[in-house]
């Protein structure tokens, strides 16, 4: 079945990925974006090149996660166009790397804003939409980081993406009944194929940052990267996270999977979070939630 999909965060990385991905499966999608004009004027180019090179219906719309006005704005020129929408990924999101202490509490706020609040902003624009329709899904590009392996110096990245998880986990218990799916893609530690690590952001403490260089922590953010890199295979390839992506939004309504994990690292989260969603629909069943489990199959 066709689909009217919305990527956000779709200007590089998993988000661009995912978007081609998807179109090249047969669905109209969005690869939205902020400053359409302006930095990511090029990207806007590739999306119209890959669209006529490959005969997709794959189009740039401007979307800054940032703003409630930009993201209605985007939401409604998406359901004018296309009279729906479908499957909403939610995927933007920013790194950073360093030591914990150096960041501002300013900053763990920012970061929290891209990859926290801007999902409530996207949803609370998206979900009338779905909920008016009885059926969509959400797609939320979360992090393994969440239940599996955590190395230092990511730890205020890591924090906003398990409080993006807890989101996801708790909006989909309150959306099945209006017969709206959740699907949770969990990347592992991709430290090539994208610019998640070459573009990550910077405590802007540095005299803090200093005394962590020159301590007993000295070399040590070269030392954190290489065993990262280590732990991943050479063959690892990002596009498995977004034919994942596919996968989910291709299998049938009523059937996809809570969550999926994607990590060639191995670093254990798959296994803690088989166990945590089994407890969690456990409880739900003793407390007579049972059917905030799954949509009922239309």
């Amino acid at each position: 079945m066709k689909n009217v999909i919305v990527v956000t965060g779709a200007s590089s990385g998993f988000g661009a990925l995912a978007a081609r991905e998807l179109a090249k499966a047969g669905h109209t999608v969005y690869a939205s974006m902020r400053e359409t004009t302006g930095r990511n004027a090029p990207q806007v180019d590739a999306v119209k090149h890959f669209a006529q090179e490959n005969h997709v219906d794959l189009r740039a719309v401007e979307l800054d996660v940032a703003s409630q006005d930009s993201v209605d704005a985007a939401i409604s020129q998406i359901v004018t166009e296309s009279g729906r929408l479908d499957v909403v990924v939610h995927n933007a999101g920013h790194m950073v790397f360093g030591p914990t202490e150096a960041f501002t509490p300013e900053q763990l706020a920012h970061l929290y804003d891209v990859n926290v609040l801007s999902t409530q902003r996207v949803n609370r624009a998206t979900l009338p939409v779905l909920r008016k329709q009885g059926k969509g899904l959400l797609v939320w590009v979360g992090s393994t980081s969440t239940n599996g392996g955590v190395p230092p110096y990511l730890a205020p990245y890591f924090a906003a993406k398990a409080g993006m998880d807890a989101l996801a986990t708790s909006y989909a218990r309150e959306l099945v009944r209006w017969g709206i799916e959740t699907s949770i893609v969990l990347p592992g530690a991709f430290t090539s194929g994208t610019n998640h690590f070459h573009n990550a952001g910077k405590p802007e403490d540095k005299t803090r940052e200093a005394e962590y260089q020159q301590g007993p922590y000295a070399g040590f953010e070269e030392e954190a990267l290489k065993a990262l890199a280590a732990t991943v295979p050479s063959d690892a390839d990002v596009r498995t996270v977004a034919e994942a992506i596919v996968r989910v939004v291709d299998t049938p309504y009523g059937k996809r999977p809570f969550r999926v994990t994607v990590d060639p690292a191995s670093d254990g989260s798959e296994v803690v979070t088989t166990v945590l969603d089994r407890i969690r629909a456990e409880f739900l069943r003793r407390i007579g939630f049972a059917d905030l489990l799954s949509v009922i199959r239309k």
